[in-house]
């Protein structure tokens, strides 16, 4: 059973049904204009039964109302005609389509409305007239007269605006409407003075939301794609579509700490250093992202960084990756306390245990392992770690990160110089102490460290001008300078050698070379000047020994084979030794007659013998290293014999394995190896050629 309420409000009431009591209220409610009202759709509105006028209309983004007639609590809609498609009609809002009656809603008791639930009432002074969107010249039943009061003053004045069914009293405070009413300038849709409900913002914004919507959906659509990617292991196409997916969603910390694993397997690791730094400040609990973070820094060395994430807030960390960490720290601290005393083996010792943790990528720890290597006078091995160190373009430590008191980038640089200029690139060392100077000024070994380096650099150019004027005297005065401020200076110590043998002084010579090759024991120009320092004091024996070790070194060299080839003539003849027969250019002689082969190791001196088959992989593996050593000692004769070819003298000598080698001495065999290796066979050339 329908039960209605009627509202009373001094000049009429309006009859509210129960029924529609709970309907929901809009707010997407579009008034028509008095002046030129919008096209209708089609509606309803009932009337009470005491004649009263009430209309109420429902609304959406396009605005409609209708007329009502008042018979009993039934309502009629009134239809308008449809228009030409063509025409412009004042008010109408395009993109609508739809003309089906709309339900009427009626308030709820007690409900506050935010806009007027019905055509305006146009105040004359003396009675309202309600306008319906339609005008009369569409339906006659469009306009409604609602005498005034007799009584009631005429208080407000003609062509005051009234939601209907509102009257204003005099004294009554007007309710302000949540969007605010503009007049229209007369231009497009709206008339002159029509009044407008400013709806623009919220379209716009249902529109905006729309876009961040599909924007949001395209962006995780990409994201998946990525993860897909990587789950292949095709991580350059991973990182692509991490790349297009940020700037779509630039807030979202997934899609950062996403691409930030992927640079980690591509080996970037200081980007996605960067990407996880910017994933937990978007997110600050953003726990996977603390993760990472943790395991790069651990990577990149920096053990407060790393500990910070890994013992964020809130979180608790990962035992084994807690452990790691304090592993890492036990062996930089047993480094630094050695470091102090002067035990370089135990830093190597300690940075080789840190990096097979997993500290794999920490330039400073790199450049520690290099300045044990510098300290054990092993240079090219610190200089080939220097080589090999970690490189990320673009990126440094900050200021705050230490490493043995120093910056953490000034400690990579002030290593470096020392490496240099003990490898006589002294442009190069100068450029990298300064800027280590600059990262870390306050530091005391860098500022010695500069000072070193600039004072032996000009050291060693006043030096060379010296020797270049052939001022040989006043030169070693200016080398010993330079190695008041780095007495391990290989570099300068052969040059002051160098000045020695100009004037004759050929044990101060050899004297400084020694040092050299104490520093750094290949040094190929301090081995030639003392093997040349040796000749001159017929030192035949250690300048054999010298030249052999050049030869090592340089196996190309003629000059050097040559010298060594003279060497060994002087000291066999130094000796009393007859000289025969001594090839400099080293040939392997091939023998394949038995009456040859007798004749040939009953030659005076020393003969080797190898006895080799073609087709065995161990002849001719060990071939090309006979060679080498025909070369090396080309005062003893070396024959090659193949087996296979040679039945009679394989027999004869009874060789049953190959390959063998068998030395002769004036026709006596002295010893005889059967596969030998390298060091062993050479090492019984040089015993039995001395």
């Amino acid at each position: 059973m329908s039960h209605s309420k009627k509202l009373h409000t001094g000049f009429g009431s309006l009859t509210l049904n129960d029924s529609d009591k709970n309907k929901p209220d809009f707010k997407e409610l579009d008034l028509g204009s008095p002046v030129s009202p919008l096209v209708t759709r089609g509606g309803s509105a009932s009337s009470s039964a005491n004649g009263a006028a009430a209309a109420a209309t429902s609304s959406s983004s396009s605005s409609s109302s209708s007329s009502g007639s008042a018979s009993g609590g039934k309502t009629t809609a009134a239809q308008l005609p449809n228009s030409d498609k063509n025409s412009s009609h004042s008010g109408e809002l395009s993109g609508f389509s739809g003309s089906g009656p709309t339900p009427p809603r009626s308030l709820k008791p007690g409900h506050r409305r935010s806009v007027s639930a019905g055509p305006p009432l146009i105040y004359s002074g003396s009675s309202f007239s309600t306008t319906s969107n339609g005008s009369s010249s569409c339906n006659g039943n469009a306009t409604h007269s609602v005498s005034s009061h007799p009584n009631t003053s005429n208080v407000l004045p003609s062509g005051n605006i009234c939601p209907s069914g509102k009257i204003l009293k005099t004294g009554m405070t007007c309710r302000v409407s949540n969007r605010t009413d503009t007049l229209g300038t007369g231009t497009g849709n709206y008339g002159h003075g029509s009044i407008v409900r400013s709806c623009r913002s919220n379209i716009n914004n249902n529109n905006n939301n729309v876009k961040t919507s599909n924007v949001a959906v395209d962006a995780e659509e990409v994201k998946r794609a990525g993860n897909e990617m990587y789950r292949k292991g095709n991580f350059v196409e991973a990182l692509k579509l991490y790349d297009k997916a940020i700037p779509m969603s630039p807030e979202n910390a997934a899609y950062r700490s996403n691409r930030a694993a992927t640079l980690t397997a591509l080996g970037r690791l200081t980007e996605a250093v960067s990407d996880c730094e910017e994933a937990v400040r978007l997110d600050p609990g953003y726990n996977r992202a603390h993760q990472r973070l943790a395991s790069l820094y651990f990577r990149l060395g920096q053990v407060e960084n790393a500990r910070h994430h890994l013992c964020f807030p809130g979180h608790h960390p990962d035992p084994n990756e807690l452990l790691k960490l304090q592993s890492f720290e036990k062996h930089l601290n047993r480094c630094a306390e050695s470091r102090k005393i002067g035990d370089w083996k135990t830093v190597l010792r300690e940075t080789d245990a840190a990096i097979a943790i997993g500290v794999d990528s920490s330039p400073q720890l790199v450049a520690c392992k290099a300045e044990a290597h510098l300290k054990l006078h092993q240079n090219e091995d610190a200089d080939s770690c220097l080589s090999n160190m970690p490189k990320f373009e673009h990126y440094s430590p900050p200021s705050q990160v230490k490493f043995f008191g120093m910056v953490a980038e000034a400690y990579v640089q002030y290593i470096r110089a020392q490496v240099e200029m003990a490898l006589g690139r002294f442009e190069n060392a100068v450029s990298s102490a300064e800027k280590a100077g600059l990262l870390d000024y306050s530091n005391v070994e860098i500022a010695s460290v500069l000072t070193n380096v600039k004072m032996v650099v000009r050291a060693r150019t006043r030096g060379n001008n010296l020797f270049s004027s052939r001022r040989y005297s006043e030169a070693c005065s200016a080398y010993g300078e330079g190695l008041k401020y780095d007495s391990y200076n290989s570099i300068l110590y052969c040059n002051r050698a160098i000045c020695w043998s100009k004037m004759g002084l050929w044990e101060n010579s050899i004297e400084d070379c020694n040092v050299a090759l104490r520093i750094q024991p290949n040094y190929t120009k301090a081995l030639l000047r003392r093997a040349v320092s040796n000749e001159k004091l017929g030192r035949w024996s250690e300048a054999v020994r010298d030249y052999e070790a050049l030869r090592r070194e340089l196996p190309g060299d003629n000059e050097v084979a040559e010298s060594l080839h003279n060497a060994q003539v002087a000291l066999k003849k130094s000796r009393g030794e007859f000289v025969h027969n001594m090839k400099m250019s080293g040939e392997v002689e091939e023998i394949s007659n038995l009456e040859k082969f007798k004749a040939a190791i009953s030659s005076p001196g020393v003969s080797l013998v190898h006895f080799k088959e073609a087709s065995s992989e161990k002849c001719e593996e060990i071939s090309p290293f006979v060679n080498l050593l025909c070369v090396r000692y080309p005062y003893v004769h070396f024959f090659k014999v193949d087996v296979e070819e040679s039945l009679a003298i394989a027999k004869s000598e009874g060789v049953r394995t190959v390959p063998t080698f068998k030395i002769y001495k004036n026709g006596e065999k002295l010893k005889e190896m059967i596969n030998p290796s390298h060091q062993f066979l050479e090492d019984s050339v040089r015993g039995y050629s001395l």
